[in-house]
């Protein structure tokens, strides 16, 4: 899904694909980063570890702050967007627990530029790449899904109770994961 973020003069594409196949991650991530157009931040994530488009919209949302306040930890916007996904200030880390691996096989895109033909020629050059189409579907949470984050993100059951409406568990971990990636910025 196509978002325009007004304060920022910059247009992001939120999607991702299931069942992709690629032996060696740091290749197909090379192979992309060259295929990317200039002014086009282009990063991956494993789609398991992604709680809903919101979780990408708000680490794009941060990151493009850092940015503007010169408080970013990466030089590059797609990196600090990592970050802000994984609530890590450590690259390595952030990597290790929201990047793509070679047995990943839903894998979330977050495509940022100033210009959405150039962005949609950027998707269509990573759907050629990857040999299927855009799902957003790998998105949405699923039980196992749930699990998962819970897991990495290390949302505990009290944190749960706290936040949750009506009993929609769902909507408790995706709104515990965005706050997550708001506090990175007041971390130091």
């Amino acid at each position: 899904m196509l978002y325009y973020l007004k304060e920022y003069g910059k247009y992001t594409e939120i999607t991702g694909y299931r069942n992709i196949k690629f032996a060696r991650a740091e290749e197909f991530l090379k192979a992309n980063r060259k295929e990317s157009q200039e002014n086009v931040d282009v990063q991956f994530f494993d789609a398991q570890l992604i709680a809903a488009q919101e979780h990408l919209y708000f680490a794009a949302l941060n990151a493009l702050q850092a940015f503007h306040n010169k408080t970013n930890i990466s030089k590059s916007l797609a990196m600090e967007t990592m970050l802000y996904a994984s609530a890590q200030r450590q690259i390595q880390k952030a990597i290790q627990r929201c990047g793509i691996k070679p047995e990943t096989t839903s894998m979330a895109v977050i495509i940022i530029g100033e210009d959405p033909p150039q962005i949609k020629t950027t998707l269509q050059a990573i759907s050629t790449c990857v040999g299927v189409e855009p799902d957003e579907k790998v998105l949405e949470m699923s039980n196992f899904k749930e699990h998962k984050i819970i897991e990495t993100f290390q949302i505990s059951d009290q944190e749960l109770k706290t936040v949750m409406k009506n009993g929609n568990r769902e909507e408790a971990v995706v709104n515990l994961v965005i706050e997550r990636v708001a506090l990175l910025a007041t971390q130091l």
